[in-house]
């Protein structure tokens, strides 16, 4: 089953090298998801979440300027695979063609969708499986202030590391 999330923000976790890595945030089935990113894919996520506009188009702003003047639209993103600790997810998007919608599913790291989604406000939808998998408690994330030793993601938490995408 597939759950609706949102983003809750953009967050800090420590990787296994122990250097501080951004997150970004989820909220799906009353717990958060967090995927680790970089920190260009952050910016441009959290420009996108609080409406600043870049001097110039960033890369997700131009391609859904390209997508919308080839007559297509993305639907929503998914989050639906997690293999070695990355994470994979999928932008449903269509084009109309004479009138007749053709529907498209693309391969994308987590971050460039959930980006993408955020300029679009599109559904984001994680699975069943990805939330159990990688899911974390309320208790569990430190959201909103800058994370601590002794709450934040650790480098000796398994879901810490390999949050690549």
């Amino acid at each position: 089953m597939a759950h609706s999330a949102e983003v809750t923000g953009i967050g800090m976790g420590v990787g296994p090298d122990g250097e501080n890595v951004p997150a970004v945030i989820l909220t799906a089935r009353e717990e958060y998801l967090p995927i680790f990113i970089t920190a260009d894919q952050a910016q441009s996520i959290q420009l996108a979440l609080s409406g600043e506009p870049f001097e110039r188009p960033l890369t997700h702003d131009l391609l859904v300027e390209m997508i919308t003047e080839f007559s297509g639209a993305i639907d929503g993103v998914r989050i639906d695979d997690l293999a070695d600790g990355t994470f994979y997810a999928k932008i449903d998007a269509e084009r109309y063609d004479n009138g007749e919608p053709e529907s498209f599913a693309f391969d994308a790291r987590p971050s460039d969708a959930i980006a993408l989604a955020v300029r679009v406000e599109c559904p984001i939808d994680v699975s069943d499986g990805i939330l159990d998998a990688a899911g974390r408690s309320p208790e569990e994330v430190d959201v909103g202030q800058p994370p601590r030793d002794d709450d934040s993601l650790s480098s000796d938490d398994p879901f810490s590391e390999g949050f690549d995408e």
